[in-house]
């Protein structure tokens, strides 16, 4: 592999280069995290709706690289944000159909022992209250699930990228096993720097309204799982030491979605 330039995140290292005639990307995680094993999930996608796995091994992943590689993000703060969410729905219909998750996947009942954790120890920049309630919420669905299967985990626009070969693809899947209702709550509360394009009734009543016809999904657990994993995001966001204010984003949108429940 010949490498033209290597990027460096908080978990990993990313080389861009070329494998021959082939565009690729190296991601080798520094530590081991729930990225450990990306390579295993992105290799049960098969390419459907996801970026290609070359080849993959604990900790690192040889990748198809998307060209020219341009974000989703920009579509949705470009007030384009139907034609984004359009967009996620088509790359979850191609995803939909995975081959069995890999032994190391988690379930959402797993990722939910958050709350636990949280309401056990002594923060409060997420209110008692509020972290009850999205536990609830959280533990109710997670009782009721249906036809669960390999998910994305982070499916949202910063991880949807433009490739003019194959057209949209995802990146960067965290892998988790669960029913489709429980995908979209990652859209539902990004692009995380501008709230005000997510965080209120009106936007979420619209965004799961196109995606309950573009994907027939059940948009009243969609709607319960976004509130719930709005909190839980805050939560995890205390637990890897980041300041959680009251006006924190995925705050304002529990807030919003949360009169919507009843």
């Amino acid at each position: 592999m010949a490498v033209d330039s290597v990027l460096e995140t908080e978990t990993s290292l990313v080389a861009f280069g070329r494998r021959g005639a082939d565009a690729v990307v190296l991601k080798v995680v520094l530590r081991p995290c729930d990225e450990w094993h990306a390579g295993e999930v992105v290799a049960a996608f098969g390419g459907r709706g996801m970026v290609r796995a070359m080849e993959h091994a604990p900790g690192a992943v040889l990748l198809e690289r998307a060209a020219p590689g341009t974000p989703l993000v920009e579509m949705a703060l470009a007030g384009r944000d139907d034609e984004a969410v359009d967009v996620i729905a088509g790359v979850m219909r191609r995803m939909a159909h995975p081959d069995p998750p890999p032994p190391s996947s988690p379930t959402v009942a797993r990722w939910g022992r958050g709350f636990d954790r949280y309401l056990e120890g002594g923060d409060l920049q997420v209110p008692r209250d509020l972290a009850e309630h999205g536990r609830r919420v959280f533990h109710d669905l997670c009782a009721t699930q249906r036809e669960r299967r390999l998910l994305h985990g982070d499916l949202q626009h910063y991880n949807v990228l433009f490739d003019e070969r194959r057209a949209w693809l995802a990146i960067d899947p965290k892998g988790v096993v669960g029913e489709a209702e429980y995908e979209l709550g990652a859209a539902l509360r990004n692009p995380v720097e501008r709230p005000d394009l997510f965080a209120s009734p009106v936007i979420v009543e619209r965004r799961l309204r196109r995606f309950e016809a573009a994907l027939g999904i059940d948009a009243r657990r969609a709607l319960g799982w976004a509130f719930a994993q709005a909190v839980l995001s805050a939560i995890w966001g205390v637990e890897d030491g980041f300041p959680v204010p009251a006006d924190a984003p995925v705050l304002r949108l529990a807030e919003a979605i949360r009169p919507m429940l009843t």
